[in-house]
């Protein structure tokens, strides 16, 4: 192991200004100890967050806010958030094991790091990890890579499950840092992979996650998220879906479509949300609207599969979501 730091913050101040100056947050540390063991990441300088008053979950005029520090594991076992957000919920359960949700942050499932092999591997050409250096896995091994939002510099999808639902019910986040405080929709934190790879999400030197804000919706309650993974658990997603609908009189008023396992980012499916307003939530339905999530996907050899589970996925966690009471 390298050498490196470690301070511990008293203030959100005292953190932000650390950060600015070059040092890295840690909180839960389940990703990135693991990284700085295997030397893919060498940050000299750690601040230690644990301390800031930042784990709170609660309810403000009908909106959930969940602070960044409150652990995977409480939030899913919150009745709050069971009882107004279960697709936050359900979308924590499946993304970790147990250990791992007692010990990870809201904040830091939301910036995890790839888990593209290659990335790991300082022996193979990354471009997330070592700009300009190409990228292995386009002619490696890609089976569980992107299909949506991919470059000709990065193929690795966004591995976070939680990410997926929060973008899926619009939910915004609340950051903290040298310019003041600024809010934005949990989608525009991740960037797409282009030709800066390495670039991943939208956080400005030092700016520190406060919370994340979870609006109501009619479509809340009758929410499912779908995990297809090789594994039962401590797997990541080939495919994923998370789904909420609104339907009124035999009819779909809205639904909120995003996906995982698919995308360089948590994947909004806007088309096919459009497509299901005003039809039956019936199969028929379903499957010609999600046949709408492939149309800009650029498959290569080993991921082409994706290409058929992905909409298939889709109906599978509508008819889902339609049969909760």
């Amino acid at each position: 192991m390298f050498p490196f730091t470690l301070e511990k913050a008293r203030t959100a101040e005292q953190a932000i200004a650390a950060a600015a100056a070059g040092s890295r947050f840690i909180a839960g540390g389940t990703t990135l100890i693991d990284l700085m063991r295997e030397e893919v990441e060498r940050p000299e300088q750690l601040i230690d967050i644990n301390a800031l008053p930042l784990a709170e979950i609660r309810v403000e005029n009908d909106i959930l806010v969940i602070g960044a520090l409150a652990r995977m594991a409480d939030v899913a076992a919150h009745p709050e958030v069971q009882a107004r957000q279960p697709l936050i919920a359900e979308s924590l359960i499946e993304g970790a094991s147990p250990q791992l949700r007692n010990m990870a942050s809201i904040g830091g499932n939301l910036l995890q790091r790839v888990r593209c092999p290659y990335f790991r591997m300082l022996d193979a050409p990354c471009n997330k990890r070592d700009p300009g250096s190409g990228c292995s896995a386009i002619d490696g091994l890609h089976a569980g890579h992107a299909i949506l939002g991919t470059s000709d510099h990065c193929i690795a999808t966004h591995p976070s499950d939680l990410a997926v639902a929060l973008v899926a019910l619009d939910a915004t986040m609340r950051v903290l840092g040298p310019q003041g405080e600024r809010s934005f929709p949990v989608e525009d934190l991740f960037r797409l992979p282009g030709d800066a790879p390495h670039l991943e999400h939208t956080l400005l030197p030092g700016e520190l996650i406060i919370d994340v804000q979870v609006p109501a919706g009619a479509y809340s309650r009758r929410a499912r998220y779908l995990k297809v993974r090789d594994r039962a658990s401590y797997e990541f997603a080939l495919v994923s879906a998370a789904v909420a609908l609104d339907t009124e009189s035999g009819q779909i008023r809205q639904a909120r479509i995003a996906t995982g396992g698919v995308g360089t980012r948590p994947w909004r499916m806007r088309a096919v949300e459009e497509a299901l307003a005003g039809k039956p939530p019936q199969r028929q339905a379903f499957e010609a609207a999600a046949q709408l999530a492939v149309r800009e996907a650029r498959p290569l050899r080993d991921n082409h599969y994706k290409m058929e589970l992905l909409p298939r996925t889709i109906v599978r966690a509508l008819e889902l979501a339609g049969e909760v009471a």
